[in-house]
């Protein structure tokens, strides 16, 4: 079952927002790295270039801003306050608004991967990584 049709049983409101997916990881990256120098960014791999498969989510892998990670993770998006939020996916530009989302929990993402949620004012943010696991998932507040 894909994330809206199981969001969707959970009475959890979920509207495909098209095309937002390369504004959202722009924001992203405004309101969570925006502490890196571009040297930094790319130095971590941040972004797609020069051959390197770039993602987002290495800012908590190489211990650039500060995380929660696996479980502790996962107990912190479950807990935190979810009324809106957006998800978004590193590559795809796709995105949705979450809405009364206070029952989306982590296992619900259990088949997806290199997905962000966060709420929407980016107070806090959720990855859940293709490599969960080994890297991930985390979770952090601005």
């Amino acid at each position: 079952m894909d994330i809206v049709d199981l969001l969707k049983q959970k009475k959890i409101r979920v509207i495909e927002i098209g095309n937002w997916g390369g504004y959202l990881r722009n924001e992203w990256e405004k309101q969570f790295a925006n502490h890196l120098s571009q040297s930094d960014k790319k130095s971590i791999y941040l972004f797609d270039q020069d051959g390197a498969c770039g993602y987002l989510w290495h800012l908590f892998s190489y211990g650039k801003r500060n995380c929660l990670t696996e479980e502790l993770a996962n107990e912190a998006f479950n807990q935190a306050h979810k009324k809106s939020c957006f998800l978004f996916y590193q590559h795809s530009d796709t995105a949705f608004i979450i809405e009364n989302a206070s029952g989306f929990t982590a296992d619900d993402l259990h088949d997806e991967s290199d997905v962000y949620i966060v709420d929407k004012h980016f107070n806090w943010t959720y990855v859940k990584t293709h490599e969960t696991g080994w890297c991930g998932p985390y979770f952090s507040r601005k």
